[in-house]
């Protein structure tokens, strides 16, 4: 079972429309304008991810809500948890798809965080609202033995690493720009 749409809210909607369209290439493709409970109200923008009428990543635009000069927008900043800890990632097929779309944040002036998870290859960046944006290539198969040390670790209380990555960078767009 996938997702529908993943919904959250936006400090900048036009910001957060030039990301989302113009940079990761997801098209707007609806907004349905709404009372918002508890008072005030939004526009819920619907991006499609790709081409498939079914999985959306989805924006609201809050209006005269109460406490709307208090809000985070940033998942981990409102949760009080360290940065990236909250994420959301997106999958990609082959590492030349992975290496277009660190090309194109890079173009865009994002700074992009590469890592080899030995299981996984990541590459992540920002959006307009300081949330963590991941794309994320599987390179592996998985074990038993890869279940039985998940299941264990649900009962360890003492840190028990995984191995370390295979490779990590931090590409500065301005850096590698010049």
């Amino acid at each position: 079972m996938a997702y529908h749409h993943l919904a959250l809210a936006a400090k900048d909607m036009k910001a957060t429309h030039a990301f989302y369209e113009g940079i990761m290439g997801f098209e707007l493709v609806k907004v349905e304008v709404a009372p918002i409970m508890g008072g005030g109200w939004g526009k819920h923008f619907f991006y499609r991810m790709d081409g498939n009428d079914s999985h959306f990543i989805a924006f609201w635009e809050l209006h005269d809500t109460e406490g709307s000069e208090e809000y985070v927008y940033d998942l981990n900043a409102a949760a009080k948890l360290p940065p990236a800890t909250n994420h959301y990632s997106f999958s990609v097929d082959t590492k030349e798809e992975l290496e277009s779309w660190k090309q194109k944040w890079l173009g865009a002036g994002l700074d992009v965080f590469e890592i080899d998870h030995n299981w996984c290859h990541s590459i992540y960046t920002r959006d307009p609202n300081n949330n963590p944006v991941e794309f994320c290539l599987t390179t592996g198969a998985f074990t038993e033995a890869d279940r039985q040390r998940a299941l264990d670790a649900l009962s360890e209380t003492e840190f028990t690493p995984s191995p370390a990555p295979a490779f990590m960078q931090m590409w500065n767009a301005e850096t590698v720009g010049s």
